[in-house]
């Protein structure tokens, strides 16, 4: 099938029928046929095939969750979970949320000064946009509507988002090693505390380094001399933004406080994951709560499918049956239950944040290629 395509004044791609298709020029046709499309996907489409990849992870990991389930036992436990403790878990968890908004505000703080109110309706907008997108978009679009609503430099602000990753990932292997002191882990769980280790202590350790260290811009700057010419004004730009964002890093006392209310927002969102569990009359111990609430978000830096549907009901799965020794259903009912109060209302709210900073889906094109910088 050939299509004659022509462009409208403003640039935008349209179809012309029927002058354009009875009388088009060779360079204004495209032919697509069942070997282009499929050129097309392997050549140019790896998004594509990312989107593709993270479904079928989901689904891997939604067949294992629901291999050798009772299904009968999992929907009586769906219908006679009393759904009214749901209420102060949400209101826990958005406790967390603001603290959340908190800590950003304090990582920010030496690029600018801005309040946790400030910041919550962007927290709120990356949370949403990742339930709803692939590949965690929502921390560009985050950093995208922060910089343009007060001015800030993309790159400073993604920095300061990923130490924020840095913090969380380190909080969950700090409740690993908490809950290993009461509870023995199992193969899994060890190998998934190793990785966590290993994946996230060096790289705060060389962060604590790179920004405390006065010669580590030096370097990078000189080493930039030998960058092309027509990219080095740019890549020099961006390292500037870079290490703006790791400031916070170079005052203990900021640190400090940064890991304390990243210590106390995870604890928020654990209290959400037991008085979730009250709902399906589960008495869950301290450790396992802790030790839950770190399978299951650690399980979702597994590239998957928006919203992490897959990886983080088998994380859940993974040490309230595993370890727990709690049948199967009636754990995989509570993550169902867990997984939709961390989703829905967050998303609820992140939409309405997206209306009211006046945001649109081509944001997140632009996130991508502009570089917001402060006036």
């Amino acid at each position: 099938m050939c299509l004659s395509v022509a462009r409208s004044p403003v640039g935008a791609r349209v179809v012309s029928l029927p002058s354009a298709y009875l009388h088009p020029s060779p360079s204004a046709i495209r032919c697509y046929t069942p070997a282009s499309v499929w050129i097309r996907f392997r050549g140019g489409g790896s998004r594509v095939r990312r989107i593709v990849l993270g479904v079928l992870v989901s689904l891997l990991f939604l067949f294992l969750a629901l291999r050798g389930q009772d299904y009968a036992a999992l929907v009586r436990a769906l219908r006679t979970a009393t759904y009214w403790w749901l209420l102060p878990a949400i209101a826990v968890y958005f406790v967390g949320v603001v603290l959340r908004a908190m800590r950003w505000s304090i990582l920010l703080s030496p690029v600018r000064s801005l309040s946790w109110r400030q910041l919550f309706p962007a927290v709120s907008v990356g949370y949403m946009a990742n339930n709803v997108l692939p590949f965690r978009t929502g921390e560009i679009v985050r950093a995208y509507a922060i910089g343009r609503q007060f001015g800030l430099s993309k790159t400073a602000t993604l920095t300061t988002i990923v130490l924020e990753r840095l913090l969380d990932g380190l909080t969950m292997l700090g409740f690993i090693v908490v809950a290993a002191t009461v509870v023995a882990l199992d193969n899994a769980l060890r190998h998934v505390a190793l990785f966590a280790s290993a994946l996230f202590l060096p790289a705060f350790g060389l962060l604590i380094v790179a920004a405390r260290s006065a010669r580590t811009l030096s370097v990078a700057l000189w080493a930039l001399q030998y960058a092309p010419r027509a990219v080095r004004a740019r890549a020099e730009r961006l390292v500037r933004s870079g290490f703006a964002g790791m400031a916070v890093f170079r005052s203990s006392s900021a640190l400090l406080q940064a890991i304390g209310l990243s210590l106390a927002a995870w604890l928020a969102e654990a209290a959400m994951y037991a008085l979730v569990a009250h709902a399906f009359a589960l008495d869950l111990s301290p450790a396992l709560v802790l030790l839950t609430t770190a399978a299951a978000n650690l399980a979702t830096l597994i590239p998957s499918s928006p919203g992490y549907i897959g990886p983080f009901e088998a994380g859940v799965l993974l040490v309230l049956a595993g370890v727990g020794g709690i049948a199967r259903s009636l754990a995989l009912s509570y993550a169902i239950v867990l997984h939709a109060a961390l989703y829905l209302p967050i998303t609820l709210v992140g939409l309405v944040f997206w209306s009211k900073l006046q945001l649109d889906w081509a944001v997140l094109r632009r996130a991508r290629t502009e570089e917001v910088v402060p006036s």
